[in-house]
């Protein structure tokens, strides 16, 4: 469920964001246009807010300063700490992850960004099962990721970071769950969801999804 991948978000913790404004350079194409990218799922929520895999809280910050509600999930202790120094006493941030939570209410939007790709494809679809009870007709997943359009260009971003010497980013890209469009639309299509995507950046896709 993510949780095998704590020491890493340990590691990321205190970097995560620098990282995201592009000073390490072997990510700065992951992270082409992240102000914009958190703007845009930011945009596509609606109502109470349930976010996961918040880390450092900038998408939370950009949902909050929309005037919506949050509650956020985050398993690290690591990033939940630095979100709180971040937000203070604004959101609150409770231990969890995209399949172990625990909340009172019904969200009307269900958000993440570049965290899904630490569930399996069995757990992705599991997830959308879940979120597809969870939410009521019109509710809506709306997820930034690193996804690809098929295996074989999935394989193509890991030749590339290698030839370019980026070792940590293949690193990454192999260690990682990602995954492809067709699997993530087959997942949310059998949850009752119909859904768009649109392209972000090299990496990174932006997932709408709708109840029906």
């Amino acid at each position: 469920m993510g949780r095998e991948f704590l020491d890493i978000f340990e590691e990321w913790a205190e970097s995560y964001d620098d990282t995201v404004t592009g000073q390490d350079e072997q990510y700065k194409a992951v992270f082409q246009g992240y102000e914009e990218i958190l703007a845009k799922v930011a945009d596509a929520s609606e109502g109470h807010v349930l976010e996961f895999g918040c880390g450092t809280g900038n998408l939370t910050k950009k949902l909050l300063d929309r005037g919506l509600t949050v509650t956020a999930v985050e398993p690290s202790p690591e990033m939940r700490e630095v979100g709180k120094k971040k937000l203070g006493d604004l959101v609150e941030i409770i231990d969890g992850d995209f399949l172990d939570f625990s909340i009172d209410f019904i969200p009307s939007t269900i958000v993440s960004t570049y965290a899904f790709h630490h569930l399996t494809d069995k757990e992705k679809h599991e997830a959308f099962h879940h979120y597809g009870k969870l939410l009521q007709k019109g509710g809506k997943i709306v997820f930034a990721d690193t996804s690809y359009e098929s295996e074989e260009s999935y394989n193509e971003a890991i030749e590339d970071a290698l030839q370019k010497g980026f070792v940590d980013l293949a690193k990454d890209l192999k260690r990682e769950y990602y995954t492809t469009l067709p699997v993530l639309e087959e997942g949310l299509l059998n949850a009752g969801f119909r859904v768009e995507f649109l392209r972000c950046n090299d990496f990174v896709w932006l997932m709408v999804a709708t109840k029906e």
